[in-house]
């Protein structure tokens, strides 16, 4: 299903929007060293109700998972890079952490993801995936706007992480979504330009490029939700919710707050 979303809905996904992004900024200034992933998903929890969201993730039980997944955020450290289940781990110096948070307000979802390396610690390797999977994203979203077609964005994004000299996994990757999280069209870490679904506005796509540092090949761990680099590598991932609109495309999970 593809959805085109009328002004109304677009303006409760702005709101589904900022609150993701400032959730996400909240939970990135309280994590140091020593903070436990449990945590963070309690932390997200009590937001998500104050707000009077609703969590994506709880109930969320698709064929790939071992569900329902009984959390509310993504908690990926180090070589896990995609549905990371939190659990009892207390976050070293040095870890990479992605953090991947769905909410719906006003019967609207957005969809965001952020990494970071905790502590002072900051290994070369970890910033330049982070710093790849960024770039990456600014690119998809460059190539979005009315008129454009799904492989201008993956190939867009696929230049990115090929130029880094990443492998790119097309398993898992960017979505269309609005009044449920996950919708098509799907629209892989790379492509062809000219090809696939041509953009409208009114439409809303999360795009997420994510990359493991030597291998394109995921396994998953016995948690049955974890996804993890094959080789034990350190992966990032990095997603925003645009909207397609007349001009081009807006970010809508930017966070308002200056402060976490």
């Amino acid at each position: 299903m593809i959805e085109i979303l009328n002004p109304t809905l677009l303006a409760r996904a702005k709101a589904s929007g900022a609150l993701v992004a400032d959730i996400l900024h909240t939970l990135k200034g309280r994590t140091t060293v020593g903070t436990n992933l449990l945590d963070i998903d309690r932390w997200a929890e009590k937001m998500i109700a104050e707000a009077g969201a609703q969590s994506c993730y709880v109930d969320y039980a698709p064929s790939f998972g071992r569900g329902p997944f009984g959390h509310y955020i993504c908690t990926a450290v180090n070589d896990a890079v995609l549905h990371g289940l939190p659990h009892d781990y207390a976050l070293a110096d040095g870890d990479l952490l992605t953090l991947d948070l769905a909410v719906s307000k006003g019967g609207v979802a957005a969809d965001a993801a952020i990494s970071f390396v905790v502590g002072d610690t900051r290994p070369a390797e970890s910033i330049a995936l982070i710093e790849t999977t960024e770039r990456a994203l600014a690119a998809g979203i460059a190539a979005a706007g009315p008129g454009a077609r799904i492989g201008d964005l993956s190939h867009a994004i696929g230049a990115v992480l090929r130029e880094a000299g990443y492998p790119i996994n097309t398993e898992f990757g960017g979505h269309g979504i609005g009044s449920t999280m996950h919708q098509d069209p799907h629209v892989p870490n790379t492509g062809r330009p000219g090809r696939g679904y041509k953009l409208r506005p009114g439409l809303l796509l999360a795009l997420e490029p994510w990359v493991m540092a030597d291998t394109s090949q995921l396994v998953t761990d016995a948690d049955g939700w974890t996804l993890r680099s094959a080789t034990g590598c350190r992966t990032a991932h990095s997603e925003h919710t645009i909207a397609i609109t007349d001009d081009g495309a807006e970010i809508l999970t930017l966070p308002t707050r200056t402060q976490p």
